[in-house]
């Protein structure tokens, strides 16, 4: 501990070109402390070393394992995750880079603002010492910000104004408690192991203790690099999720439910290994699965170069885990024929946000796109695609201005449904410059489900662009808060009678190529080694739900009328027309039948005794299924 504190006083660098005071040897010796998970106390924080011997892996495999073997150790599952990582990700260090480049007056408190959250054992443990500000400089050789968010990076915040600080204003105890949400925790296993003593505390398990990092206000500079003291809205998931039906009531959801959602059957568990301990529940995995796979696909396969102390195995299940979250937790699609006529096929397409927040959320590159492909199935030639992208993963034809509108209905093969936050700056135009963000040119992510325009903190999380005047965004039956939107695609159909095959499938992409265009035009070593590591990834867009079908050659309107349909009213109930006995099963969004109506051979229309909330409504009848969703206030 001594060297590490040694080193972290005595390094030095200046903005531009680095300059060290310490030897390659020095340096070497240095890194060597943290090859595995570092082991130090820096005044206010211990770092995840002194947790690991009670909370990781058991040799016994007695804590931390369920009755069938499993290992459910917090530290190894923490260990991949983007959390533990967030002061070593080269992106984010990238960025930072660019940003002082731009405005190298700013470099400093550039650096120190943003390792508030991405190193905030070595940052705020600086500041608790009086030191003014914490650099990349600092980090570099600083154990305990090179930790990342690590165990008390959340244990050691306290209670203070849990939900209502952003940006990293960070509240720690200066005591060495660490905070927990078990009532009476046995004090001697970890006091002796940490130096730390246990206290059941219930903001531990509050979405409030994830706000100050999840909500985030930039100030605003000119295109000169000057303040123009207004603020720009940055990141505002906490809000995103006071704004929904998740933030209270019977359907409460907090972060941790969907990041570290319990063990369910397989507990209670043992917490500590070596202790004859009672098993504890609800016990939290600690994968903080989110929906960067890109990222955490890099660093698997740049270990070494980014000393991340965790193996391929433990990032393998943290990238399963994270595919799991986005393609199975995050979305729902629905498409189907709507019409098709002589010279038009309708398509419809609808999404369901699944999310307690917009999805995507975070970091302003992140977006969803819709890709529709309708082929002749008689000539196998492609009729229409929108949503195509390149070798390069650019969308071949994304608006050139950088802000592709939103669409309620698509005519044309060149427009494409993107689900995107766009930063302007002061001018108007398009920015990735996070400091020169001025106004959300468009803002159209998919809402949670609740979301409300008339809501408190709706001036951070605003809707922006012609989401606004999309009367099906957001919005079933007239009433607002379904977390959905619906996209019509008006395909031409010349003389084509054929019978076509219809793919729509929606993709994700975290760190989008047009977000690196004006990153690697810098000549700088921390960015060109994360274009190095970048270029070598798979860029790949992600696949979150795919939907196909085919539709019939074309045989005229009159035979081409539906025989049933059922439509959902903005009162409540449902109605429809049945040519045939059927039945219609009513499921909340997460698969749980709640009501069953038998229907005859006429018009009907049921009132729905359920409570607030979205439903599928699914209803089957002569060989058909016909599913809607409803939104209940």
């Amino acid at each position: 501990m001594a060297l590490a504190i040694a080193l972290t006083v005595s390094f030095t660098s200046s903005f531009g070109e680095q300059t060290y005071v310490h030897s390659e040897t020095e340096l070497s010796t240095f890194r060597s402390l943290a090859e595995d998970l570092p082991e130090t106390f820096n005044g206010l924080f211990a770092t995840s070393g002194k947790c690991v011997n009670c909370h990781g892996s058991d040799p016994d495999g007695i804590a931390s394992t369920t009755g069938e073997g499993e290992d459910v150790n917090v530290v190894d599952a923490w260990r991949s995750s983007m959390m533990a990582n967030s002061a070593k990700d080269p992106f984010w260090k990238a960025k930072i880079r660019q940003e002082a480049l731009t405005n190298p007056g700013h470099a400093e408190e550039l650096e120190n603002v943003c390792t508030k959250c991405h190193a905030p054992l070595g940052r705020h443990a600086m500041e608790f010492t009086g030191v003014e500000s914490y650099t990349f400089a600092h980090l570099q050789t600083d154990t305990a910000g090179l930790d990342g968010v690590s165990c008390v990076a959340c244990h050691q915040q306290t209670d203070e104004n849990p939900g209502n600080e952003h940006s990293g204003d960070l509240h720690f105890a200066q005591e060495q408690i660490a905070y927990g949400p078990f009532e009476s925790p046995l004090i001697s296993p970890m006091a002796l192991e940490s130096g730390y003593t246990p206290e059941e505390s219930a903001h531990i398990s509050d979405a409030g203790i994830c706000a100050s990092c999840h909500s985030l206000v930039t100030s605003t500079v000119d295109l000169e690099g000057d303040f123009t003291g207004d603020t720009f809205i940055e990141q505002a998931t906490y809000h995103e999720w006071l704004n929904s039906t998740y933030a209270e009531g019977e359907g409460e959801t907090t972060c941790q439910d969907c990041h570290m959602p319990d063990l369910g059957p397989k507990q209670p568990i043992q917490l500590a290994a070596g202790y004859d301990t009672p098993g504890r529940a609800p016990f939290s995995k600690h994968t903080f699965a989110g929906a960067n796979t890109l990222m955490l696909q890099l660093m698997q396969d740049n270990l070494d170069t980014l000393d991340i102390a965790a193996s391929e195995a433990d990032y393998q299940a943290t990238i399963e885990a994270t595919y799991t979250m986005l393609q199975q937790e995050s979305l729902i699609l629905d498409a189907m024929e709507l019409d098709r006529t002589a010279d038009t096929l309708s398509i419809g397409v609808e999404l369901t946000n699944l999310a307690g927040h917009k999805f995507p959320s975070g970091y302003p590159a992140r977006r969803l796109f819709v890709h529709v492909k309708v082929i002749d199935e008689v000539t196998d030639e492609v009729v229409f695609e929108s949503g195509e992208w390149d070798e390069n993963y650019y969308l071949v034809d994304e608006a050139a201005t950088g802000v592709e509108e939103h669409y309620d209905v698509i005519r044309d093969e060149s427009e494409v449904q993107i689900y995107e936050m766009v930063m302007g700056d002061v001018n108007g135009d398009v920015t990735t410059v996070l400091e020169r963000a001025d106004i959300h040119l468009k803002d159209n992510r998919l809402t949670p489900a609740g979301f409300s325009v008339t809501h408190e903190v709706y001036d951070t999380t605003m809707i922006v662009g012609n989401a606004v005047l999309d009367d099906d965004f957001n919005q079933m039956g007239g009433v607002e808060g379904s977390g959905s939107d619906e996209i019509e695609y008006r395909v031409p159909m010349g003389e084509n009678e054929n019978q076509l095959s219809v793919g729509v499938d929606v993709w994700y992409q975290s760190i989008p190529p047009k977000w690196t265009e004006e990153l690697f035009a810098w000549d700088d070593p921390l960015i060109e080694h994360f274009q190095e590591m970048y270029e070598s990834a798979d860029r790949s867009p992600v696949l979150i739900k795919e939907e196909s079908f085919s539709v019939p050659a074309f045989v005229g309107v009159a035979e081409n009328q539906l025989i049933s349909e059922i439509y959902v009213n903005g009162n409540g109930s449902i109605s429809g027309v049945s040519n045939g006995s059927g039945q219609i099963d009513v499921y909340t969004i997460g698969g749980k039948q709640v009501a069953s109506y038998s229907v005859q051979n006429e018009n009907f229309e049921i009132a729905l005794q359920v409570s607030h909330g979205v439903y599928l409504i699914v209803f089957e009848t002569l060989g058909e299924t016909h599913v809607k969703k409803l939104y209940i206030p």
